[in-house]
């Protein structure tokens, strides 16, 4: 039975490694700051991935809202080009482009607009709090943001977008909201909670606040995103629910922003996240805190004036915008207050989100667990057959 057991327990870790070792597609990545521009006076981070036959430009900004246009062209050699006369003028529209023209297969954009505060005493609803009990929201747009320039590093492939608003109700402003970008060359898994699984084709924000000064004792946040989508494509909100929580522990659930593209379209895109967000840098299991997501919005919204998204797309484009709210802490979780700081995690990528399988711990155990009752059995079974058997051969006495 012990052999068994062994032996079933070996064939689930070989499965499970196989299922989880990650794929071999890498790409060479590149980070440059300001292409064409000698000033730090603004902040565009070109991430350049490319593949066999193709190319992903990452673009970042916080040329008004912090901003990320994805853009997926059919060639190796596809190149951005900023026009920062245009760019930095009242009227972006056209200043970014990525050419050749006729390479661009597929392009999308995720703009990161505001942040909420409300009070999160008597509920953790968000949609219920900014009926009643909220503050004015904070308008990322308005922020002002450090420059990049040292704050980026090629080897690490990381860039950390920090800023600050200089008043916000009438309370001093004493720390820093940050994004924390990080670009990947190939399919693994992160260090840090959340640890989320990438791929080639994607890229990590971390949203950061630290520091900041809550306007309420129990004082909650949330952060507003809008996604757009192309021509006659649509976003679509998904949740993806898993009994494997090793990566995670308690969070049961991945949440996705998929797109659904036109049907001449050969490309699509995502946003991914675990529900959860962490209260400390280092962030150990003790500080995960809950994150909620509400329906995705679609009805009569626009992006944001001020945007990198509105620099390439244009106000006249054919395109969709949905927008999405997540707040972060619950009822029964700590405030904001205790140790000010927050941090919440997201893929963005183009194709398919990475999807995680059962990890070799979760398939042991399974194994074991399933297994195990029916070993017993059959071992019980071949126990009570051969008793039996003993039995029919010892009714009568032996014969001298």
């Amino acid at each position: 039975m012990r052999v068994s057991l062994l032996l079933l327990c070996l064939g689930s870790v070989g499965v499970s490694m196989a299922t989880e070792r990650p794929e071999a597609y890498r790409r060479k990545v590149s980070l440059e700051y300001n292409p064409g521009w000698n000033s730090s006076e603004a902040n565009l981070l070109h991430i350049r991935a490319v593949g066999q036959n193709d190319t992903l430009h990452f673009v970042w900004s916080t040329i008004g809202a912090p901003t990320m246009v994805l853009v997926y062209t059919g060639s190796e050699t596809s190149s951005l080009h900023v026009n920062w006369t245009k760019l930095l003028s009242n009227s972006p529209f056209g200043a970014i482009r990525v050419e050749p023209e006729e390479s661009v297969l597929y392009s999308t954009a995720v703009v990161f607009a505001k942040v909420y505060e409300y009070n999160g005493t008597n509920t953790s609803d968000l949609s219920k709090a900014l009926a009643g009990d909220f503050y004015p929201a904070y308008d990322l747009a308005n922020f002002t943001w450090d420059s990049l320039d040292g704050k980026w590093n090629q080897s690490d492939l990381t860039a950390t977008f920090r800023g600050v608003c200089a008043d916000h109700g009438g309370t001093g402003w004493n720390g820093s909201i940050a994004f924390q970008v990080t670009a990947f060359e190939g399919s693994d898994r992160d260090a840090p909670l959340p640890r989320l699984l990438h791929s080639a084709n994607s890229s990590k924000v971390a949203f950061v606040m630290h520091g900041v000064a809550p306007r309420g004792k129990q004082s909650r946040f949330a952060l507003e995103i809008f996604a757009l989508e192309e021509g006659s494509g649509r976003k679509e909100l998904q949740s993806v629910r898993s009994i494997d929580d090793e990566y995670t522990p308690t969070i049961f659930e991945m949440a996705q922003l998929v797109s659904r593209p036109r049907n001449d379209s050969v490309g699509s895109s995502f946003v991914q996240w675990k529900t959860a967000a962490y209260a400390s840098p280092d962030a150990q299991r003790t500080d995960t805190i809950h994150c909620q997501y509400y329906p995705l919005r679609t009805a009569n919204l626009s992006l944001p004036g001020r945007s990198l998204a509105y620099a390439f797309f244009g106000p006249e484009a054919h395109y969709a915008v949905a927008g999405l709210n997540v707040s972060f802490g619950g009822e029964d979780s700590e405030a904001y207050q205790e140790k000010r700081y927050l941090s919440w995690s997201a893929l963005i990528g183009y194709g398919e989100p990475p999807e995680d399988m059962f990890s070799t711990l979760v398939m042991v155990i399974l194994a074991v667990a399933l297994g195990t009752p029916v070993l017993l059995l059959v071992a019980g079974g071949i126990t009570v057959c051969v008793a039996a058997q003993k039995r029919r051969y010892s009714e009568y006495d032996p014969i001298n």
